[in-house]
């Protein structure tokens, strides 16, 4: 048994001896390594120029960023001060309306107060003309009343006088009969 295993042990301390040695030529550095190397470092200088432009550019777009946010900044308060300015002019729009407003509410009480003021004129004065036609149809009618009711009584006396005469003469007793005076 102990040969079976020598033949395999020896054979693998070989190998574990020459591996090694094989991969110690090979690691050596060539010519061409080194300028596979140089090659290798340059292409990280520049791709390490590369990132630095992009780091520049981001810089150059967060610079620019920043003055579009401090613009729009300014752009917003002016936007506000607008808008604080037609707030103001508003108000005093409003001011100057509600002004109109009393004075025309005014306008409207003095008007009002003078339109009450005429129509109370012109009932006066209608009060005054009914007034007058009365006071002057009665001032006019009692003459006439007085001469209609002294008339009346001379009639009455005209009448009994005929009566009388119409007892004593026939003639005149037929035209009172026919006037149905008797």
């Amino acid at each position: 048994m102990k040969r079976k295993s020598t033949i395999f042990v020896i054979p693998a301390v070989i190998l574990a001896f020459l591996v090694p040695l094989a991969h110690a030529g090979n690691d050596a550095f060539t010519q061409k390594d080194r300028e596979l190397l140089i090659r290798l470092d340059e292409r990280l200088d520049q791709i390490d120029k590369r990132f630095d432009q992009i780091d520049k550019r981001f810089e150059q777009i967060d610079k620019r960023f920043e003055e579009l946010r401090q613009d729009m900044n300014k752009r917003f308060e002016q936007v506000d001060k607008r808008f604080e300015e037609l707030r103001q002019d508003m108000n005093k729009r409003f001011e100057q309306i509600d002004k109109r407003f009393e004075q025309a509410d005014k306008r409207f009480e003095s008007l009002q107060t003078m339109m009450m003021a005429m129509v109370g004129a012109f009932a006066a004065i209608v009060a005054v003309t009914i007034g007058f036609a009365i006071w002057d149809r009665r001032t006019m009618a009692k003459p006439f009343e007085y001469k209609i009711q002294e008339n009346s009584r001379k009639i009455d006396e005209i009448v009994n006088v005929l009566k009388e005469l119409g007892r004593h003469d026939e003639r005149i007793a037929t035209v009172l009969r026919s006037i149905s005076l008797l």
